[in-house]
Formats: C-alpha cells, structure tokens, sequence
C-alpha cells in the first residue's frame, strides 16, 4: 500500500471517527429493553471502510484474518467462515454425507438425536438430507437434553447426535461424549447460542467432531449475518470447506490459482485427466462464504469478546439476585455441572401451580416495554413446519412414524418439552444493558407476580 493511498484512507477514516461520535456516540436512555441486541463501536465501522476502499467483494483479507482469530480464541485447529449460524448447521450435518467418510458417512434414513425444544435450523438440517430426527425430552432448570433418556433412544439407525447448548448453557459433555464413543456416533454441538462457554475449561464446539457458531446482531459477536464451523479434523475441514464452496475439490481461495499443486495433474470422477481442478466438483455444495465486510466486522467484534462474555455472566447473576425472592411461583436458570455458560438470554419458567400463567406474564412484560422471547419453537412437533409435512421421526425409543400421525400421545411423551413450550419464556442479559435496564426488569415482573400473589 503506498503512503498516498494511506493518507487517503486515515482521512476516510477520521471522518468516520467524527460521524459516529456524532451519530452513536452518546448514549441514549432504552425506552423498549430488547430481550438481545448488538454493541458497535467506532472499531467496527473503521474496520468496514477499509474493506470497502479495497474494493474486493467477495471473503478476501480480512476473513482469512477473521478465520485465523476464531480458531485461535477457541483452540480449535480449524474454522471455517459462512454467512449464517442456520448455514453452518446445514454445513456441519452436509458435511457427514460425505463419501468421503467411507462407512462413517450418514446414509438416507440414517438416524440423527435432537432434541424439540430449540431453533429449528437445528432440526431443519436433518430433514434435508433425508436423514431421520429422534426427539429426547429435555430438563427443567438447564432445558439442555435429558441425558438420563438418551441412550434409550439410540438403536441400530442411530449414527449422530445434533443438539444445541441451550441459551449458552452448556449440555453434559462428558456423558454424550462417552455415549458418542461407546456407540460410534458423530456429534455436533450447535455452539450458536454459546460461544465462549466452556466444560472443563473446553469451549462450546470444540469438544465434539463439528462446533457451528451464529454472529447474527442478537449473538455473542456479531457481523450483522454471518456465521461459522470449526473442527480438529483435518479431513472433516476440507470436506466442510468443500461444501461451503461449491462443492468444489479443490481449496485455492477464490482469485488465488495452483495453491493446492494439483490444478491440472489429477484424474477425479469420469473426467478427462488434468481437467482444471478449480473446475473439478466432489460435493453437491452450497455457496456459503461471507464478505469481507462482515469478516471486517467479526475482526473487530472478537476483540471485544471476553468483555462481552463478562458484561453478560454479571447481567445473569445480577438478574438471579434480583428475582430470587420469587423462586415460590418461577423457576430460574440452574448452570449445567461443570460448566461455565455463556449466557446469550435469562430462562425463566413460571411453575404450574403459580397464581398466573406464562402467557399473563410476558404479555405484562411487553406492554411495560420489556422485551421476551420464547425459548425458541417450544415444542417442535407442534409447529406447522412438521405437521404439514410428512415427515418419519422417532421420539425416544418408540417406533418409527409419519408427523402426520402426531397425537396428544406423542407429545405425552415429552413432558418437559411441553411445559418448556407453555411456561418458559426469556429477558435479555446482552452487553448494552446496564443494571438500570435490568432493575426495571426485575421491578416489573416483581409488581406483576405482587399483584397475582395477592
């Protein structure tokens, strides 16, 4: 870079630097507390003019930065970029269809564990590729997978578990890891919602075969949209790298020709020998990447991480402190053994011989302008996305079934996953909310439950 175009690009930036303090710089009083939300700085918006001034479209240098910090900052060996969290589960399970993996590679009407009660791109995935979803209930308290039901559940079909760290509160990882290895099954840890929790001092995704991350505004860092998968498989890497790119063969980064020193010396598939290996398709893939706009974002936002990670740790317990004179009508989050959670929202259950039901609450809540969210689908099973489809599931060790044969009967068998969908619900606890937001919460669901006590 030469020192004019240096001197250019620091007068775009001081420019930027006055605009933002203008603009963001003062912070404005939360008439409405969002349940989640981004925290940009000056850092980020500077970082974005640069990847605009390079005028190079596509992930370029600042993703291979991005790449590198995550892996890093997690201990993983690799991580690979994509432009969604829903896209890296679709990545991560794809991944496992592989050829490639020989008689390790999930096969049509392969089985995969999971669990109703979380975000449907967790589920999705498994639909997709034609593989077969088995439910297990959940607990109450840490809503992670009831693993005391889990390997009832496993029969012969059963090659993968694919569950999510509920809410940044890590699941048992040392007892679904043992079962892992005890029956040969892959598993995914859907890290979306808990990036920097950590077992054992392990951070979330980074103990099971695949780790998946989301950087929506709502997550832990953010670029806006954008997302990530990591692994310590070096095979496992190329072949997720592959599917993220095309389904492409070959690794050379987009615009970088002969890197692999394969390009014209292979035979692969039916195709003549030295086809251009650039040109040479080994997956039926996607195009996941993300722009450098985005990675210029998460490389700022990374930076700032463990400050987020301590805002929000300190908001839940601020929160726990506060509402623990109600544990008589809810419920608050109880932390997994051996777990250090990375909160992304504060569960809240309102048990069912309270004087008022979750539906009162958080309808309260939002008309004092308190921001909720269910955890999620609820129950799954329930949603129109599976009883308008056809689609063949288990739940626990029962038989194979059509959705559209889903009866009270099945849902029975789920008890806590029913009363997750009917009577829990969640507040925020994000780094832009100070203990003035989060009084004003507790004050509120203080003079309701006052009000139905009484």
């Amino acid at each position: 870079m030469s020192e004019k175009e240096i001197q250019l690009r620091n007068k775009v930036k001081e420019a930027a630097r006055e605009y933002f303090q203008e603009i963001f710089g003062e912070k404005k009083n939360i008439d409405y507390i969002p349940p989640s939300g981004k925290l940009l700085g000056v850092e980020e918006l500077e970082n974005m003019i640069d990847a605009s001034l390079d005028m190079w479209l596509t992930s370029g240098r600042f993703n291979k930065e991005f790449e590198t910090k995550f892996a890093n900052y997690l201990g993983a060996q690799y991580a690979l970029s994509v432009n969604s969290g829903s896209s890296a589960n679709l990545l991560a399970l794809s991944a496992l269809t592989s050829y490639k993996l020989g008689e390790k590679a999930l096969k049509k009407g392969d089985e995969v564990i999971t669990v109703a009660a979380g975000f449907p791109t967790t589920v999705n995935p498994i639909i997709q590729n034609g593989l077969v979803p088995v439910f297990v209930d959940c607990k109450i308290g840490t809503y992670n997978i009831d693993t005391d039901k889990l390997e009832d559940a496993i029969k012969p079909k059963t090659k993968a578990i694919f569950i999510a760290h509920t809410l940044g509160n890590m699941f048992d990882m040392a007892k679904i890891k043992a079962i892992c290895e005890k029956y040969n099954l892959w598993l995914i840890e859907d890290s979306c919602d808990a990036l920097g929790a950590e077992y054992n001092g392990q951070k979330a995704g980074t103990i099971g075969h695949i780790g998946t991350y989301s950087f929506y505004p709502a997550h832990h860092l953010t670029m806006g949209e954008g997302g990530a998968v990591v692994t310590n498989d070096a095979q496992l890497h190329k072949i997720l790298m592959s599917f993220r790119d095309w389904g492409r063969d070959c690794c050379c980064p987009p615009g970088k020709d002969g890197i692999c020193g394969k390009r014209f010396s292979q035979q692969l598939g039916n195709l003549p020998f030295g086809y251009d290996h650039k040109y040479t398709y080994s997956h039926i893939g996607y195009n996941l990447k993300i722009t450098d706009w985005q990675a210029a974002i998460g490389c700022s936002q990374i930076d700032k991480l463990d400050s987020f990670l301590k805002i929000r740790e300190k908001n839940a317990k601020y929160l726990s402190d506060k509402l623990s004179d109600l544990t008589k009508y809810l419920i608050l989050p109880e932390v997994e053994n051996n777990c250090k959670p990375s909160w992304f929202g504060y569960l809240i259950s309102v048990r069912n011989d309270a004087p008022f039901s979750k539906q009162e609450l958080v309808e309260y809540l939002e008309k004092n302008n308190i921001g909720t969210r269910q955890l999620f689908a609820g129950n799954i099973l329930r949603q129109p996305m599976i009883v308008e489809n056809d689609v063949p599931l288990r739940i626990g060790d029962s038989k194979l079934f059509s959705s559209k044969e889903l009866t009270n009967e099945h849902y029975a068998l789920l008890p806590n996953t029913e009363f997750i969908m009917n009577n829990t619900f969640w507040v925020g606890v994000f780094p832009a909310l100070s203990e003035k937001e989060l009084d004003r919460t507790s004050a509120v669901i203080h003079d309701f439950v006052n009000k139905k006590a009484l």
